[in-house]
């Protein structure tokens, strides 16, 4: 049943609303094939995969973290690689090395091999198990869409996402991923243990018969065209400017900062975080059949847009608080409304 007319809004973009919306059901039940619950972290992995984003999701081992992305993978009809991280894995084997090969006239030349980087989707799995030096491997392909080896540039083949999971940096053997490459990640998603009802339903699942078929029902194009029509998503200005005021709170000594910010914040979120809000919440007006960013849209997805864009000071790490927390007293403290709105046209 095709949803109601959103008001004013060109019927053609009307149908591709709509068309964005059901894509956006069908992935999701897909991946509920094999995945019991984790709804907002399916939510927030989707709205990275329909803004160009990359996602991080952090969690102990056996939540389900390299399962969820793989179920994503099956669902997309994408060239998927992964990449198991290692303390012994090296950045060539990451995006690849010149190696010398020999022609049927026995001439040698040097030939790039393409690593695993070069997919359309990536799953990093633990991430943080590797050196910073591999790490940082993933920094240019992350925000250029290419990657430079052997003297030259390689363009990634389009749409292009790294979907990486990390253990908490208490598990043993974890390295701290560099902010350079934190602030690449879209969102960062913290998975946290199943209930009691959704642990019988994954017994259930996991130690009878069941066998999920999960079968592709979007392909790049189709993610390119709702790409482009995310962005096309109506944001007033008192709504920016609200988005922009979240963000500049989380700089400590700020103009807007709060006090938890002021008392246990050592460096606030940079201005990719001010991009993801604004086209998170673009995603989710749309899912509720808006043209137009809503305030409320603003406040359900600054926290995973925020929380590894900020580094807390030692009294923070000393006193046990976390980021998430200083992050609601944020969205609390940020009023929505102002007198004046800095860049209205």
């Amino acid at each position: 049943m095709a949803a109601a007319n959103i008001p004013g809004v060109d019927p053609q973009i009307q149908a591709s609303s709509d068309a964005f919306r059901r894509d956006y059901r069908a992935v999701k039940a897909e991946i509920g094939k094999a995945i019991v619950g984790h709804d907002q972290i399916i939510d927030g992995v989707l709205t990275c995969l329909f803004v160009g984003g990359h996602a991080l999701l952090e969690g102990v081992p056996g939540l389900g973290k390299t399962a969820l992305i793989r179920s994503l993978a099956e669902a997309l009809n994408l060239k998927f690689s992964r990449i198991q991280f290692t303390p012994d894995l090296m950045p060539a084997d990451v995006i690849g090395t010149n190696i010398i090969q020999e022609d049927e006239h026995g001439r040698r030349a040097f030939k790039f091999m393409e690593g695993p980087i070069f997919s359309q989707i990536v799953l990093a799995d633990e991430i943080n198990r590797a050196t910073p030096k591999t790490q940082s491997a993933l920094l240019e392909a992350m925000q250029e869409k290419q990657v430079t080896a052997g003297g030259s540039v390689r363009k990634l083949e389009q749409p292009f996402f790294v979907m990486a999971t990390q253990n908490p940096l208490e598990q043993e053997g974890t390295y701290p991923l560099p902010e350079a490459q934190l602030d690449r990640f879209f969102f960062k998603l913290v998975v946290n243990y199943s209930n009691r009802q959704e642990l019988h339903e994954i017994l259930n699942r996991t130690t009878k018969e069941y066998r999920p078929e999960i079968t592709p029902v979007i392909d790049a194009k189709k993610i390119i065209e709702h790409q482009y029509l995310v962005r096309q998503v109506v944001v007033a200005p008192h709504v920016q400017d609200y988005a922009i005021r979240c963000t500049l709170a989380t700089h400590p000594q700020g103009e807007f900062a709060v006090p938890m910010v002021n008392q246990f914040f050592r460096v606030g979120a940079s201005p990719r975080a001010a991009q993801a809000i604004t086209l998170a919440a673009k995603v989710r007006a749309l899912l509720d059949n808006r043209f137009h960013v809503s305030f409320q849209d603003i406040k359900d997805v600054a926290t995973p847009a925020m929380r590894h864009r900020v580094i807390m000071n030692f009294e923070g790490e000393a006193e046990g608080i976390t980021t998430d927390a200083v992050l609601a007293k944020v969205i609390e403290g940020v009023p929505t409304q102002v007198a004046d709105v800095v860049g209205a046209r």
